[in-house]
């Protein structure tokens, strides 16, 4: 989900007033990561460049004291704080946000993921309940909710969130991903598929997607288009223990043991503790 600064009241002044601080700000988006018990990351960290993070939160915080009564300015430097994983500030700027203006739907999403990224899925579910009450139309706070109910095993009512937020905004990959995520636990993999299909359509840079489709097509036996998805996932990110892992099965069930063995041994460089990497080379040891 994209942490990003909206300015529903802002006026032609406050847009000149906070673009050059804001013009540097990448979006915090949520990263939906493969099947697991525990929920994935909400908002990616950008650790590469601390300078010019902390050049907009300043450039932010000097717009702030030339205008204290702006909540737009608050929401976006919280977005900054946020970006730099500073969460429990950037919660601060969305709390003064939404003192200033309590209907400020963005603040309210905003706010929920950053207390999903410090654990607090309690607070988050309250703040997504408020955004969705302040504007019933917004489809960033569906999602939001559709994930968090997601990643606690709530399926029906995450998929009631996630088919609304897809309603509102059909152009968006990021809930055609989560969904299909849940028709994927459920076993349903031809209609995750078609949603892991949408995903990828919709932004197919990400690589998520491709892994998650890569692991419907291994369930329904499709293994050189599997192949093909975790090998599209680790050009994305070849850190993606998970994805070597998938791709070690799918070689596996080919009947291709050196490429299989091959990749669980990547899969264990990155992360010691897979267990299908774990289980896969016990089996071809």
């Amino acid at each position: 989900m994209r942490m990003t600064a909206r300015f529903p009241r802002a006026t032609v002044g406050r847009w000149m007033l906070l673009s050059l601080a804001a013009l540097a700000l990448a979006a915090c988006s949520e990263t939906l990561g493969s099947l697991a018990p525990s929920p994935s990351r909400v908002a990616e960290v950008d650790a590469s460049a601390p300078a010019a993070n902390a050049g907009n939160i300043a450039s932010l915080s000097d717009v702030i004291q030339r205008h204290p009564d702006d909540s737009v300015a608050y929401n976006t430097r919280g977005i900054a704080y946020a970006k730099s994983g500073n969460y429990q500030k950037a919660i601060d700027d969305f709390t003064l946000a939404l003192q200033l203006d309590p209907k400020f739907s963005a603040a309210y999403t905003n706010r929920a993921l950053a207390y999903r990224q410090i654990g607090k899925d309690g607070p988050a579910l309250v703040n997504f309940n408020a955004a969705i009450v302040a504007n019933p139309n917004d489809a960033s706070a569906y999602l939001g909710r559709g994930n968090l109910l997601r990643a606690h095993g709530h399926f029906p009512e995450a998929l009631a969130d996630l088919d609304t937020a897809i309603r509102l905004n059909p152009e968006g990959a990021q809930a055609y991903h989560a969904r299909g995520l849940i028709y994927q636990r459920q076993g349903n993999h031809e209609q995750a598929i078609t949603d892991f299909n949408n995903a990828i359509d919709r932004d197919p840079f990400a690589g998520a997607p491709y892994q998650a489709r890569g692991q419907s097509l291994l369930a329904t036996g499709k293994y050189d288009a599997a192949i093909e998805d975790f090998n599209a996932a680790l050009n994305v990110d070849p850190n993606n223990a998970d994805a070597w892992a998938g791709l070690g099965l799918a070689y596996e069930k080919q009947g291709d043991k050196p490429k299989a063995v091959e990749s669980y041994q990547r899969a264990m460089e990155v992360s010691p503790d897979n267990a299908i990497a774990r289980a896969g080379l016990q089996r071809l040891a």
